[in-house]
């Protein structure tokens, strides 16, 4: 029993270990992201089990042993007798099929074609990871950049209080002047406890894919600018684009297969009999081989359900193409929309504001304006100043996501 109070006691003056917040940069999240997630990972061994099913495609199939007894007499005097009559005889061959050379080669098409399936599968799987993890990091980023102003401009306006106190105490401000301060900062602190969920939010989420218990996101943002012009020059090298390409060249690998059938296989067996002595034994080889007749009810039939499987796939990778085209010139539009917005009130919006600010305090000093007027014009400053950091975020979330869907390569 004393132990148990003994530890009580250790474990009340002992700190509790507490989780260190770690420092993720960008480029470094998105290199953390790729290095340890299921989904990938699950790509990967599809990848490496297609290469190694895509190596002995082309191989020729497992050869048939066979034995038995042949030209066994059933009836007569020498019914079930193994050593009575000529013909009888136990025998053991071997027996290999050889498929054409046609057939073996679309074989070895459709195995590589599965190999780079899986492949654009696992680039779609890796941007989408890419795209998460950049979301959370700059969502992270954004609340963090937003609470520190916020944190900031809230200190500043507390140290107005006493001020304001004293103007009430000695009756050159209105007691409700006092009450409209604290409305100002109650409206700051309702926007810092609202980033404040969002940036936990964001930090669950980049925790999530970089496998970093508490991330701080820190260096600078990727830019928000792009080149439209870029983006559309490589839109063919769009993973989706590969997907289908993909997916076309498996359809074409099919219909070739489906072609070989045309062709005759081959086969080739040799058969070992075992006879009485008096007789001596027997060695057969024998040839064969398909013939592919009534192509017209057999494999013509196959073969046309394979092109217009082919040329399915060669339509819709150009549906898909044309669909890629129109969503990009559609984001292209919303990130110049948001970009412009972002602009706008940085160079202009910002400036009145800060001007307004600096005129009420100036006019404050004076005497000529009162405190609840100075203290709505920081107030709005700080709100302002909050929004247009939200519009950086948007414009450059967009621009994120723009360069990670349709052209930017890994770092």
């Amino acid at each position: 029993m004393k132990w148990l109070i003994g530890g009580a006691l250790i474990a009340a003056f002992v700190p509790a270990q507490s989780v260190v917040a770690e420092p993720v940069g960008y480029a470094e999240a998105l290199r953390a992201a790729r290095g340890d997630q299921p989904l990938l990972r699950a790509g990967e061994m599809r990848i490496s089990g297609a290469r190694e099913a895509s190596e002995a495609a082309d191989e020729l199939p497992d050869p048939i042993l066979r034995g038995g007894v042949a030209n066994l007499p059933v009836t007569g005097p020498v019914a079930f007798e193994l050593d009575r009559q000529l013909p009888t005889q136990i025998s053991i061959g071997i027996e290999q099929q050889i498929p054409n050379l046609a057939r073996r080669r679309a074989r070895q098409g459709v195995a590589l074609s599965d190999v780079r399936l899986a492949e654009t599968r696992l680039g779609m799987a890796q941007r989408s990871v890419d795209v998460s993890t950049s979301m959370a990091w700059m969502q992270l980023y954004f609340a963090q950049e937003r609470i520190a102003v916020a944190e900031t401009a809230l200190i500043e306006l507390r140290a107005l209080v006493p001020v304001a106190t004293s103007a009430v105490a000695s009756g050159s401000a209105r007691p409700a002047e006092s009450l409209a301060i604290r409305r100002e900062l109650l409206g700051i602190e309702d926007a810092i406890t609202r980033i404040e969920a969002e940036r936990d939010t964001a930090k669950a989420m980049l925790a999530s894919y970089t496998n970093i218990v508490d991330p701080v996101a820190q260096g600078s943002p990727p830019m928000s600018e792009i080149d439209a012009a870029d983006l559309r020059s490589v839109l063919e090298q769009n993973p989706e684009i590969l997907f289908a390409d993909a997916a076309s060249e498996m359809a074409e690998a099919g219909a070739n297969l489906a072609r070989s059938s045309l062709r005759p296989d081959f086969g080739v067996s040799v058969n070992y009999g075992r006879r009485d002595t008096g007789f001596g034994d027997a060695v057969s080889v024998m040839g064969s081989m398909t013939l592919p007749i009534f192509a017209g009810r057999r494999q013509e039939p196959r073969i046309r359900a394979a092109e217009a499987e082919a040329g399915a796939a060669f339509a819709e990778r150009d549906e898909r193409l044309r669909a890629l085209r129109v969503q990009l010139e559609t984001d292209l539009a919303a990130w110049r929309s948001a970009f412009r917005q972002w602009e706008r009130a940085r160079d202009e919006l910002l400036p009145l504001a800060r001007d307004r600010a600096e005129l009420e305090t100036a006019s404050f000093a004076a005497g000529r304006a009162d405190l609840v007027d100075v203290i709505a014009a920081k107030s709005a400053l700080v709100l302002l100043e909050l929004e247009i950091l939200e519009r950086e975020a948007v414009a450059a979330e967009q621009a994120v996501t723009l360069r990670l869907t349709y052209a930017e390569a890994r770092p």
